[in-house]
């Protein structure tokens, strides 16, 4: 693209035709990326602007955006007073108060009017000081995160901190390593080499693995502060959306234009890990980026015994008005029957009465009289129930703040209730949904069995084994104790067999296949070794827990990775000719990453010996699918029946796989691959794939892992005594569909029993068929949904209520699932399935499922998550409970509830729910009698 000489039209030609308001001074040539950007993709941002020379965005050279500020709370200044005391007076109670205060101020009031207003002050005011405390407490929040500080680029000189609020579109920022992203970015550069970084998205998703991110080649070269002065950019992209997953958008660069993907994009909220520093352009700010457009509005929450109280106290109403307007009507005959002299009480005097007692206006006095009995038999609708109700709710949030049974010594949090209001609302909760990572599951995997060369290693139970008691005798394989009784204990390993542990697999018949097992565990992944201060003992930090403790498991077998660099690895492997360690160093060639398409992760190497081999793990169904035909017919028949025995234990399971290569072969696949790695075209992605398809083939298998994502202590038994409570249980998590399966199973939300129904979208019905009109490309995955739900429900129907089922779905398929008549559709199978779990879900999604399961139902649903991505979740729901974990405090703040672990939810919900429940209905239906008759019976006799 050709720029013009002035500044104004520095721009390419495609932005000054979307976001130029005026027509240019100049004619430039045309272009084909001139035109109106399509619907949808209407972003522009102009990178390193905003103290150039030039007129920036903000002065009117393009659109402007909103700042970087946000706010979480429910309330403003200005807003306070209109809308709590619209909250306030949402309360029937408080209605009829207020209109009883206001004719209380007239003469024909019984008694003084600071008797009915000083309660209802009171009442009113404590519940408006209650919600100011609460939201404050976000406003604070907020604050403190708006004033983090950033390192900004000023366009010539150098970076300069600033508070994340006055970041703008377009700046350059620095972020360093253990710092969160203040803003939506785009990755310019890092301080490696070739421009990737690893990024923890804990509060987007709830996974506490790490994600790796990687730079256009274009930017990589961005990687000193003297390169930036010069840096001028453009970017189209996508608006604003709530989609984690996906991005998509164009760089304008260097008059060449790059596509850009998720890979390039690192969002608010996720943190840089294992890199000192990245440099990224600012695409979405505040309430923009993808983090907040996710967020939900703090909603008002009131209990459904106050909702019931409401329906009372229109009752009581009702008879209000009957009593006056009966005692009226009487009073205004008798009034009128005055005006007969000799007729009429001679105390009463009629020709001396006032507008209170006059026969000439019978009817006006009988309105006055109903005026008074409105306010005489006010008690029989008692505001002091509802003083009452509060000092009993407080009572009660204390006995759950004091609960020693609810108080974790590890991390020393006691159990919270952070609102007195919903106490009851616990004791009738009929569908709990909970997240999964943090809040079911310790963010903690252990590589607890293996099988290599179709020989079964691992004697320890994993937490289903344990459950169902039993299984290990009946799998099929020898158990080896190993032969010390005392094991150390290793974060990531929990693997026990003699025959393998202390350099004896050197002595088993397979040995080389075993050495060559160790091997790939410790090469083949992008896992980072570090080293603390002061300590010789390596850490690693993976993009996946598992990873992590594959690599840990390698160390303990005696494949210690120790140092990684761009294109090495280093590995202290013990050499069972020599009986000792040695330091060996692997050339890293290549490395075809893991995707969820892929299912898959290869890495390509050469030895010392000059040697080439492809390592290759993944999952079990793509692995075999690639084998040669030379492998041993056995070992292929015990590996797969060891992976299904792993799968039924629930474990995670990955088959290993290797290949020795040709220098000629290598050398010809090399080339293909650098083509389709450096192409720029829509088929980008399909041409790598089929270049790494045509490498990882005729591959020779070694074995499987097992790995078992460890969960949280009482996990089981408590959803089992919540299941025989009669509480249906839903979890939502965003993690992939193979794991949240097999934490299904470990934590009895699955059982062997049940019928499973799958709602996934496939592939194939994503792709447009030739020939179709885009209309029926729109609709064929709104009809393949449809048509999976249909098929589930009629299996269901056939067996009737005998069999117990279990619905599985993606968060792809919600997409559809959630819109149209699929909603209703969809509804009815889960209400009719024991347990549902949903997979792959943003956290606008748990939100959404939240409020259609809420809505439908009509019962009270209560939500428990740790993350920030399940604040929108919480909120939603009737209850939010939040688990005080290790993804920080977010969830906390917008739940209802706090509790420092996952079982202690089965006491909060059957003890203290319970009794909550059943004390305050006695007391409200009690109270309302015993205390209104009497008082009813006094003020009648005092008229």
């Amino acid at each position: 693209m050709r720029a013009s000489t002035t500044d104004a039209d520095e721009r390419p030609l495609v932005e000054l035709a979307v976001v130029a308001p005026t027509p240019s001074t100049s004619s430039p040539s045309p272009s084909p990326a001139r035109g109106l950007a399509p619907p949808g993709f209407s972003r522009a941002v102009r990178c390193n602007a905003r103290f150039s020379g030039s007129a920036s965005i903000a002065d009117g050279a393009g659109p402007s955006y909103p700042g970087n500020a946000i706010s979480t709370t429910k309330y403003t200044a200005a807003s306070f007073l209109p809308k709590s005391l619209f909250e306030q007076f949402r309360r029937v109670a408080n209605c009829f108060f207020l209109v009883v205060a206001c004719v209380s101020f007239s003469p024909l009031a019984p008694y003084r009017a600071v008797s009915v207003l000083l309660p209802l002050v009171v009442v009113v005011s404590a519940a408006m000081a209650k919600e100011a405390v609460e939201d404050w407490r976000r406003k604070q929040q907020d604050i403190q995160v708006n004033n983090r500080n950033v390192e900004v680029f000023d366009g010539a000189q150098s970076f300069h901190e600033t508070e994340w609020k006055k970041l703008r579109v377009g700046d350059i920022v620095k972020v360093k390593k253990d710092e969160f992203f203040p803003a939506d970015l785009l990755l310019l550069s890092s301080c490696h080499d070739n421009g990737i970084c690893y990024v923890e998205t804990m509060n987007l998703d709830g996974e506490t693995n790490l994600k790796r991110k990687q730079s256009l080649d274009a930017t990589v070269g961005l990687s000193e502060e003297h390169s930036l002065h010069s840096f001028k950019a453009f970017i189209q992209c996508e608006d604003p959306n709530e989609k984690l997953y996906s991005f998509l958008g164009t760089l304008y660069y260097s008059e060449q234009q790059y596509p850009l993907s998720p890979q390039q994009i690192l969002l608010r909220g996720s943190k840089l890990r294992n890199t000192n520093f990245i440099y990224g352009a600012v695409i979405f700010t505040g309430h923009e980026t993808k983090v907040m457009q996710n967020a939900t509005e703090p909603p008002s929450k009131r209990s459904s015994v106050e909702r019931r109280m409401d329906k009372i106290v229109y009752l009581l109403f009702a008879i209000l008005l009957f009593i006056a307007s009966f005692g009226s009507i009487y009073f205004g005959i008798k009034t009128k029957a005055e005006l007969n002299a000799g007729s009429y009480a001679w105390y009463l005097r009629p020709d001396q009465s006032s507008i209170f007692f006059d026969p000439n206006r019978a009817s006006f006095a009988a309105f006055c009289h109903f005026l008074t009995s409105l306010m005489l038999y006010v008690c029989l609708v008692p505001i002091s129930l509802y003083i009452s109700i509060e000092m009993v709710k407080v009572l009660q949030s204390t006995f759950i703040n004091q609960d020693r049974h609810m108080y974790c010594e590890e991390s020393d949090k006691p159990a919270r209730a952070r609102t007195s209001n919903l106490n009851e609302d616990l004791g009738q909760v009929h569908t709990v949904l909970s997240d999964k990572t943090g809040t079911l599951t310790c963010n903690s995997m252990e590589f607890i069995k293996c099988s290599i060369a179709g020989v079964a290693y691992g004697d320890s139970l994993t937490e289903l084994e344990i459950s169902y008691g039993g299984i290990e005798e009946a799998s099929g394989y020898n158990v080896h104790k190993d032969s010390t009784e005392s094991k150390k204990s290793v974060k990531g390993f929990n693997f026990t067999d003699g025959r393998l542990m202390n350099g004896e697999w050197a002595k088993e018949c397979s040995r080389d296949a075993i050495e060559m097992f160790f091997r790939v565990l410790a090469v083949c992944h992008t896992t980072i070794p570090v080293t603390k201060k002061k300590s010789i003992e390596i850490s690693y930090e993976a993009e996946s827990p598992d990873e992590g403790a594959l690599v840990t498991a390698a160390r303990e077998f005696g494949f210690e990775f120790f140092h990684r660099t761009q294109t090495a690895i280093s590995v202290h492997e013990y050499d069972p000719v020599l009986g000792r360690k040695v330091d060996r160093t692997y050339k890293v060639l290549n490395i075809l990453e893991f995707s969820s398409a892929r299912k898959r992760m290869s890495v390509i190497l050469k030895t010392e010996e000059g040697r080439l081999f492809l390592f290759c793990k993944g999952a079990d169904s793509v692995i075999l699918e690639r084998l040669s035909k030379d492998n041993e017919k056995p070992c292929l028949t015990n590996t797969k029946r060891h992976i299904e025995e792993y799968s039924e234990a629930g474990l995670r399971t990955l088959a290993l796989a290797y290949r020795e290569l040709a220098e000629e072969e290598y050398a010809t696949w090399n080339k293909e691959y650098s083509s389709a790695k450096n192409s720029i075209h829509t088929n980008h992605d399909a041409a790598v794939e089929k270049a790494s398809e045509d490498i990882e083939k005729d591959l020779v298998l070694l074995g499987a892992t097992a790995v078992e994502d460890r969960l949280q202590k009482g996990v089981p038994d408590c959803i089992h005594k919540l299941a025989q409570a009669g509480i249906k249980i839903w979890i939502l998590t965003g993690d992939k569909l193979e794991t949240a399966v097999n934490i299904g199973y470990s934590c009895n939300l699955l059982r062997k029993e049940m019928e499973t129904f799958f709602v996934t979208l496939d592939n194939s019905g994503s792709n447009t068929p030739e020939g179709c009109s885009q209309e029926g490309s729109r609709m064929a995955p709104y009809e393949q949904i449809d048509r999976k739900l249909q098929d589930a429900r009629r299996q269901s129907s056939l067996k009737g209520t005998s069999t117990p089922f279990a619905l599985i779905i993606d968060g792809s398929a919600l997409t559809y699932a959630l819109t149209g008549s699929l909603k209703d559709s969809f509804l009815d199978l889960a209400v009719d399935c024991a347990s549902v779990l949903c997979c792959r879900m943003s956290p606008k999604q748990k939100a959404l499922i939240t409020r259609l399961v809420k809505t439908k139902t009509n019962k009270t649903t209560l939500a428990i998550g740790d993350g920030a991505n399940d604040v929108g979740m919480l909120q939603e729901a009737d209850i939010g409970v939040g688990i005080s974990g290790a993804e920080g405090m977010q969830a906390v703040m917008a739940s209802d509830f706090a509790i420092a672990q996952f079982h202690f939810l089965e006491r909060l919900l059957l003890v203290h729910g319970h009794w909550c429940y059943r004390r305050i209905a006695a007391m409200v239906c009690l109270s309302q009698w015993l205390t209104s008759i009497p008082n009813l019976c006094i003020n009648r006799a005092n008229s």
